[in-house]
């Protein structure tokens, strides 16, 4: 069986601390979206924010070790494993160490660095 990877809803831009409170007012004020600040417990993203964007949901996260930002995109799969080796397969390699995620799930990266979250399809 062949391995489908389908683009996920989540779409998340990572920011540096000293441009976090420009970027939501940028968002809430200026695009006047939906902005709402939501709990986060994660131990490398201080602050999250969660923005409706259209039929997809963009995630605002303080980071406080990155000197620029980063788009980080979802991808949704129908078996993780099966996944995961075929990527492997590919010589594409897992970056679990990234930022904190359930087990079942894997971070990987494209040759240009955007980082992807591979999940399980709902």
């Amino acid at each position: 069986m062949e391995t489908k990877f389908e683009g996920g809803i989540n779409i998340a831009i990572k920011i540096p601390k000293n441009k976090y409170e420009q970027t939501i007012s940028f968002y809430k004020d200026i695009l006047k979206m939906e902005v709402e600040e939501k709990s986060i417990d994660n131990p490398t993203v201080s602050r999250t924010h969660e923005v409706k964007f259209g039929g997809n949901t963009v995630w605002l996260d303080c980071v406080d070790n990155y000197t620029h930002s980063e788009t980080w995109l979802e991808l949704n799969v129908p078996d993780v494993p099966a996944a995961i080796s075929h990527l492997k397969n590919h010589h594409v390699e897992t970056c679990d160490e990234f930022e904190k995620i359930p087990d079942n799930m894997h971070w990987i990266t494209d040759p240009a660095g955007t980082v992807f979250i591979i999940k399980q399809r709902d």
